[in-house]
């Protein structure tokens, strides 16, 4: 039994074959179709000395063809590394070097990048140009640094499985980067994948799944899924992959665009969407109520499940969903490229937390106290500590063993993930995600977890965005400051700020100093950008 990404995929198609696996635009991809790419395109990284082991780079937007890259990748054996498309020069000379980069998957709009790039990686060898989703006609040169386009590196390849055996040892990489610091690659065992981010468990009841399971589910009745993240990120990886793996349809997009977003929805009769907090769920649910007082709604009553992940999905923006899909299912996954899946609460309006996100407890998951020791969901409510995972956990990161020393522990003789979020234990085998606590603010003694007041700024009318930093504080050693992104026309200042904030949060916790940006610091995921955030505070901000 090979608990392999690879195989996982293998079995939808030999399970449904000419079900359709892929939409992006008027394109559709079936099963079997992306199938015969993959191997077409796994065989030609194999003819340019591609093995076991190595390290292919995809640099791409979301497209059917990166998806090709990711399975073709995988089919071999391969190990892939995923790219943020928005890198300049120097971070993608940091990813290719740190990640050992042998073959890079890019799409042709950023040739130009790779052509300098190239020349400063001799182990990088291969590289194929994939056509842009928005312009498949780009012809940016690639002949330079020995490019060939993926229509030729197709050709002439055997479309046939015939691949050697794999492995739930096979490792797959996740570069992320975080909050903070430079991406570093996750390494986990494929089969661990699989169990925490792929479906291999039971989200519902914790039970393991057979490695057939989701496959021979296929030839039921399918949902149209649709992720709206970018797939360069391990969420949206994870999601499209548990989709494949159980024979959905799953729509993509190139960019995320509120407007296009609810066309998709209309057009495709979306089930389900998998989005990034309120970098995502704001603009689509103010696009959804302009429509609907345009007297011209959206019609989105095929969608019935709405989940977020990775970021606050804040208690004022999920009112406003649920007040616009009362029938609909709405899930908070709370989770780590570290740790994968934690736990997953069903939210409605009369159980909204203003703490953070409430989750019931998943399997292997604790909640350690400041010596390490794993506290008791059913008699240490209200105790806070490190979220931790047992279990099925990632092997390290990648060229990092002091990192994974810290991260990755033995307690007990059981081997725990901790990447570092906090969290409170709630009645009912629950738990209030508090944030990372590398971010956590100490003022006088006090810690004030910045994801808290965040939720609370952007309950003002005025506000659009938010992060809250640390800055050094003679008094206090630190004060809360707040970094805000303003609604188009309105104003606020420190004072207004903090007589709202006043019936929401204790004193300690109010922001002493505000600044305002035209836009909050996210990476194209929607994940917060503390170092950046922090810089603009300390470089002008209004002090109490």
């Amino acid at each position: 039994m090979a608990l392999n990404i690879a195989d996982l995929f293998e079995h939808a198609v030999d399970a449904v074959p000419d079900n359709p696996a892929l939409k992006v635009g008027d394109r559709v991809a079936t099963y079997a179709e992306l199938e015969r790419d993959s191997n077409r395109l796994a065989h030609f990284l194999a003819s340019r000395g591609v093995a076991a082991g190595d390290h292919v780079a995809i640099y791409s937007k979301n497209s059917i063809e990166h998806v090709v890259a990711v399975l073709a990748t995988v089919k071999l054996r391969a190990t892939t590394i995923n790219v943020n498309y928005r890198y300049v020069e120097g971070e993608l000379d940091y990813l290719f070097d740190n990640a050992d980069v042998v073959a890079l998957l890019f799409e042709r709009t950023y040739a130009d990048l790779v052509a300098r790039c190239a020349p400063k990686h001799a182990k990088l060898h291969t590289f194929v140009a994939l056509p842009d989703a928005t312009d498949p006609d780009d012809g940016r040169d690639i002949a330079s640094f020995g490019g060939v386009t993926l229509a030729e590196a197709y050709a002439d390849q055997s479309a046939e499985r015939d691949f050697e055996e794999r492995s739930g040892d096979d490792i797959h990489i996740i570069y992320t980067g975080g909050t903070t610091g430079f991406p570093k690659g996750v390494m986990w065992r494929h089969e661990d994948f699989w169990r925490v981010l792929g479906g291999g468990i039971d989200f519902y009841t914790g039970e393991p799944l057979e490695e057939y399971a989701q496959s021979q589910q296929a030839t039921d009745p399918r949902m149209v899924t649709f992720p709206l993240s970018p797939l360069m990120h391990g969420g949206a990886q994870a999601g499209l992959l548990m989709h494949l793996f159980a024979g959905h349809l799953t729509v993509l997009e190139p960019k995320f665009d509120a407007a296009r977003t609810w066309e998709v929805i209309e057009r495709d009769k979306v089930q389900l969407i998998f989005m990034t907090g309120d970098a995502m769920a704001r603009p689509l649910i103010e696009e959804y109520e302009r429509r609907a007082a345009s007297g011209t709604p959206y019609d989105a009553s095929s969608l019935f499940v709405i989940s977020s992940s990775a970021a606050i999905f804040s208690p004022d923006v999920k009112r406003r969903w649920i007040a616009a899909f009362p029938e609909g299912i709405f899930t908070d996954s709370v989770g780590a490229t570290e740790t994968g899946f934690h736990g997953m609460g069903m939210q409605d309006k009369e159980q909204i937390s203003t703490d953070g996100p409430v989750v019931g407890i998943g399997p292997g998951t604790v909640v350690l106290d400041d010596d390490g020791r794993v506290l008791d969901p059913a008699t240490d409510i209200g105790r806070t500590g490190r979220l931790a995972r047992g279990g099925n956990v990632p092997v390290g990161y990648y060229k990092d063993p002091e990192k994974s020393a810290r991260t990755f522990l033995e307690i007990d003789g059981q081997r725990y993930s901790v990447p570092g979020d906090m969290a409170r234990i709630e009645e009912g085998n629950r738990i209030t995600l508090l944030g990372r606590g590398s971010n956590c603010v100490n003022t006088g003694g006090e810690k004030v977890y910045p994801e808290e007041v965040e939720m609370a700024v952007k309950a003002h009318p005025a506000v659009y965005d938010c992060l809250v930093v640390g800055i050094p504080d003679e008094k206090f050693g630190q004060s809360v400051a707040a970094v805000v992104e303003l609604r188009e026309d309105a104003s606020l200042d420190l004072d207004e700020l903090r007589d709202f904030l006043r019936t929401h949060l204790s004193g300690y916790k109010l922001p002493r100093s505000l600044t305002i940006v035209p836009q909050v610091p996210r990476n194209a995921t929607g994940k917060a950008q503390y170092p950046k955030a922090k810089e603009l505070a300390l470089g002008a901000h209004t002090a109490v």
